[in-house]
C-alpha cells in the first residue's frame, strides 16, 4: 500500500464497525470542554489571528518542547523579537519528522478542520500553506470566537485563581452574540503551596479580595469559601481544580495545623511532615467546601513542575520544562477520599493521574468510593497532558474498561491554551468508537445498536453535561 499524501478520514478507525459507529454517531456531536486554560480576556477581545504561526505557537508548550528536541534555538520558539512567520517556518521544518507524535496528527487535523487543507505540511510547501491560511484568516475573519463556534463548542471552562475579579467573565455573560457558554474552574493551588516564598503575600491579597481577615487556617478556608461563592455567582460554575504535584497523607490535629499555618504566614521554614499535614488538611477542607457548594473536585496528580530550573529562569514557567512523577501515592489520595466519605461530604471527584504505570490502580481506587448515590461519583478523568494521545487514550480504554465501565466516563477535554485544539476531542472520539468496534468484531460485545449509540453519545458529551450539572441544551 502506497503513501497517499493526504489526510485520511479513517484516521485511527481500523475496525469497520468502529468506522461506522464514529461517522454515524460521534462525528458531528458538539463539544463540552470542561477544563482548559484559554484566556477569557482573549475571548472578550475576540481579535482576528495574525497568521497560522500565532494560532500554533503563541502559547503551545507541546510544540515548544518538540522544537527544542530538534535543536531549534529559543529565539525561534518563544523569542519576543521573532515574528510568528519565522517561528512557523522553523516549526514546519521539523513537523514532517514527528512521525508517531501526537503533534503531527493534531496539526494535520487543525489544517483540515479549520482551513480544509489535506496535504501534509513540509518545509517545501510551508510558505505556500502559510500564505493560503493567512488569506483565509482575512477572508473569513477568523477570530478566537469564530474558532469556538466553528468547533461547535457548547461550553468551555477556563481556570482562574481565587484572587481573580472575573471582570472578563462578567463581560462574557453579556456577550449575547457568542453561542459558547463560558464558565471558570476555581483553582486554589497557591493557597495550598504554603512553602512558596510568596505565600504570606498571597494570604494578604486573598484577605483583601474576600473581605476576610486571615489570621488562622480556618480564616483561609472561609476566605476561599467566599471566593468560590463569588465564582458561582458570576459564572454559575460547578467546576473546581487542584494541582497535586506531591501528596502524602499525614494525620493532624487542629492545633498542629494552626501552628503550621502561623509559621507559613510568617515566612518561616517548614518540615516535610508539616507540609504534608497542611496539604492533608487543606485538601480535606476543599473537598468539604466543594461538596457543600455542589462542585466537582478535580485532582490533577503527579506533576514534576519546573524540572529544568535554568529553562524556567530563561523562558518562564509552563513553557515545556515540566515532567511527570510518582510522589503522590494512591494510598494518600485514598485516605483523603476515605475521610470525606466518613464525614458524609465526599463531592463528585475526577482523578487525573500522570503516572500511566498506575492507571489501573487509580481506576480501582475510584470504583471503591462509588456508593450508588451518584452515577460514577469518583472516576478517572480523561488521559491528561503526556497521556492525551492515541496510545494513552486507547490504553486507558483497554486497561480501565476491565475495572471501571467506560460508559460512565465524562469524556475528553483540551487542557489547552489554544483556540484550535478542539480536534483533540475528535481524536478521542475516533479511538473510543474504534475500541467499541473492535469489541463487537471480536464478539466481546453484542448489545444492540441503540446501546452502542447511547454509550457513544454519553461518553462524548452527555455524561459531562450531567456530571457537572451544566444543563447545556444539546
Amino acid at each position: 500500500m502506497g503513501i497517499s499524501g493526504v489526510f485520511s478520514e479513517e484516521l485511527f478507525l481500523t475496525s469497520e464497525t468502529g468506522s461506522r459507529l464514529y461517522h454515524q454517531y460521534a462525528e458531528n456531536l458538539p463539544i463540552i470542554d470542561y477544563h482548559c486554560h484559554i484566556s477569557p480576556k482573549d475571548i472578550v477581545e475576540d481579535r482576528e489571528f495574525e497568521d497560522l504561526g500565532e494560532m500554533w505557537l503563541e502559547g503551545d508548550h507541546y510544540k515548544w518542547r518538540a522544537m527544542r528536541l530538534f535543536g531549534i534555538e529559543e529565539r525561534l520558539i518563544t523569542g519576543a523579537e521573532t515574528s510568528f512567520h519565522e517561528k512557523y517556518l522553523a516549526f514546519a521544518s521539523v513537523l514532517p519528522k514527528m512521525a508517531g507524535n501526537p503533534i503531527y496528527i493534531w496539526c494535520a487535523l487543525e489544517l483540515k478542520r479549520y482551513f480544509g487543507i489535506s496535504e501534509p505540511l513540509t518545509a517545501e510547501n510551508a510558505e505556500e500553506i502559510y500564505q493560503k491560511t493567512r488569506s483565509m484568516i482575512r477572508e473569513k475573519h477568523i477570530t478566537r470566537c469564530w474558532c469556538l463556534e466553528h468547533s461547535r463548542v457548547k461550553l468551555l471552562s477556563t481556570t482562574e485563581d481565587p484572587l481573580d475579579d472575573l471582570g472578563c467573565h462578567r463581560l462574557l455573560q453579556q456577550k449575547r452574540e457568542l453561542s459558547t457558554r463560558v464558565i471558570t474552574a476555581f483553582r486554589p493551588d497557591r493557597a495550598m503551596f504554603l512553602s512558596h516564598p510568596g505565600f504570606p503575600d498571597y494570604l494578604r491579597r486573598l484577605g483583601e479580595t474576600s473581605g476576610v481577615r486571615i489570621e488562622r487556617f480556618f480564616d483561609l478556608v472561609e476566605a476561599l469559601s467566599v471566593r468560590l461563592r463569588y465564582f458561582r455567582e458570576v459564572t454559575g460554575t460547578t467546576v473546581s481544580d487542584n494541582g497535586v504535584p506531591r501528596f502524602s497523607w499525614e494525620d493532624y490535629t487542629t492545633e498542629e495545623i494552626e501552628a503550621i499555618f502561623g509559621k507559613a504566614a510568617a515566612g518561616q521554614a517548614l518540615t516535610r511532615r508539616e507540609t504534608d499535614q497542611y496539604q492533608s488538611a487543606f485538601l480535606l477542607e476543599m473537598g468539604r467546601l466543594y461538596h457543600r457548594e455542589g462542585c466537582v473536585m478535580q485532582l490533577h496528580i503527579g506533576t514534576y513542575l519546573d524540572a529544568n530550573t535554568k529553562g524556567v529562569q530563561t523562558v518562564g514557567q509552563s513553557c515545556g520544562f515540566d515532567c511527570t512523577d510518582d510522589q503522590c501515592s494512591v494510598t494518600s489520595v485514598g485516605e483523603l477520599l476515605n475521610r470525606l466519605t466518613q464525614l458524609g461530604e465526599l463531592p463528585k471527584v475526577l482523578l487525573y493521574p500522570l503516572d500511566r504505570t498506575k492507571t489501573e490502580t487509580w481506576a480501582i481506587l475510584a470504583a471503591g468510593f462509588c456508593d450508588g448515590s451518584v452515577k460514577g461519583q469518583v472516576q478517572l478523568g480523561a488521559p491528561w497532558w503526556f497521556n492525551d494521545q492515541q496510545f494513552g487514550i486507547a490504553r486507558q480504554f483497554e486497561s480501565c474498561g476491565n475495572l471501571y465501565p467506560v460508559a460512565l466516563s465524562v469524556g475528553m477535554l483540551t487542557d489547552s491554551r489554544s483556540f484550535i485544539s478542539y480536534p483533540r476531542h475528535e481524536v478521542y472520539r475516533r479511538i473510543l468508537c474504534n475500541y467499541l468496534g473492535e469489541l463487537c468484531d471480536r464478539g466481546e460485545y453484542f448489545g444492540s445498536e441503540e446501546n452502542l449509540r447511547e454509550i457513544i453519545e454519553d461518553v462524548c458529551i452527555r455524561n459531562a453535561n450531567a456530571f457537572f450539572g451544566f444543563q447545556v441544551e444539546l
